[in-house]
């Protein structure tokens, strides 16, 4: 991730959880960075051995690398139609406007292994807006297991990895998976870093319209369309049909619901103990499944989480919640809280992280029952029928 940028918003806190203040960033001249501040404080717990980390892959960052690639995505994506089609009168239909919130709490776990980010600008996140609205975004929660190093690693690289890449904007489902491939590889030659820790990924990158969504491991997204929760990925469960197929046939097993008895997901970053030499095929896989989205104005609001909301919550019951919430206070931190709040009260077993993505800056409108075209009546014979029985009863 380039100098000179917050990655997130700080975390909403809720009682006895996890407070942490995110990297703080500015960016030089010579895109050096001037401070580091990842000092992490928890309640009742201590923190995982991992958490000390040297931070290196910002370091290592190349700064201008994803500023140059998003500066020309960027210049170049209205003249290509990018930002949507084109009305009668040239101008585009419909742009969304990105706003966002998010929430994280450990819960009843230990330790808080989750991370996630949030950048409802591009252009202005690279300091290439140049007055123009924003019509880039990306947003992404990681699953961290054994650890935070490989969580941490794969936020702070994924989004320059993806720019980087030779993909990149040509083929945006190539640039992705390339992405998340590479940064799993990457991770294997941190030799400062734990890399049997692992973590799960899901992200969403939009421009103007498209929206890729990229998913490895049991996260979830699901899009609010007029009160319908539609589901932009799929939970990577070692038990899934498809999933136990993949690693049957890759020599892999699958017992009790884990992967090789061990993992409880068929897809992670990291886990470099339970994976052969790079390149080579093995029941654990860091390949994500894309889906990519033309978003509409029917698409009001994504909700991505990791799997301690949706253990104990629908894809349905967390859109109808969120859009609720929108119609009364408009604000997607708001609603992030209250879907962590929720999960907290249905016992959920592991850390919580949500974010609620916005496509407009007015709340839902009222959704209206549509009007019957069926006329309800009785005929007449079925009123002598009726008519026969009450008189038999009486």
């Amino acid at each position: 991730m380039a100098a000179g940028t917050d990655l997130s918003r700080p975390f909403v806190l809720l009682e006895g959880g996890y407070n942490r203040e995110e990297v703080s960033m500015r960016n030089e001249e010579d895109g050096g960075l001037e401070s580091l501040d990842g000092a992490v404080q928890f309640s009742n717990a201590k923190p995982p051995r991992h958490l000390s980390t040297t931070w290196h892959c910002i370091g290592s960052a190349k700064p201008d690398s994803v500023r140059i690639f998003f500066r020309q995505f960027v210049l170049l994506e209205f003249d290509e139609g990018i930002a949507g089609d084109k009305s009668a009168d040239g101008k585009p239909s419909f742009l969304p406007v990105f706003r966002s919130g998010s929430c994280a709490e450990r819960g009843p776990k230990d330790y808080m292994e989750d991370v996630h980010v949030c950048i409802d600008n591009l252009a202005e996140h690279y300091n290439i807006a140049e007055g123009r609205p924003s019509s880039g975004a990306f947003y992404g929660v990681f699953d961290g297991h054994g650890g935070t190093d490989a969580a941490l690693f794969v936020r702070d690289n994924i989004l320059r990895l993806i720019a980087e890449d030779s993909q990149f904007p040509v083929c945006m489902e190539k640039a992705i998976g390339n992405a998340f491939l590479k940064a799993d590889y990457d991770f294997a030659d941190a030799s400062s870093l734990d890399i049997s820790s692992g973590t799960t990924a899901l992200t969403a990158l939009i421009f103007g319209r498209k929206m890729f969504v990229a998913n490895a491991g049991d996260c979830r997204a699901v899009l609010g369309k007029r009160g319908r929760a539609v589901e932009l990925s799929l939970d990577h469960k070692p038990n899934c049909t498809a999933e136990k197929m993949r690693i049957e046939k890759l020599g892999g097993v699958v017992y009790d619901g884990y992967l090789n008895g061990q993992l409880s997901v068929s897809r992670a970053l990291g886990d470099w103990h339970m994976k052969g030499s790079k390149g080579s095929a093995c029941p654990l896989t860091a390949e994500p499944e894309l889906q990519e989205t033309n978003l509409t104005e029917d698409d009001e609001f994504l909700v991505m989480g990791c799997d301690g909301l949706w253990d104990v919550m629908s894809s349905q019951c967390a859109v109808s919640m969120v859009r609720k919430e929108l119609m009364i206070h408009n604000d997607p931190e708001r609603c992030s809280r209250e879907l962590v709040r929720e999960a907290l009260k249905r016992n959920t077993c592991d850390n919580l992280t949500v974010i609620v993505v916005c496509f407009s800056p007015d709340p839902p409108p009222r959704i209206e029952d549509p009007p019957s075209r069926v006329r309800r009546s009785i005929s007449a014979e079925g009123l002598n029928f009726l008519k026969e029985v009450l008189d038999g009863n009486t």
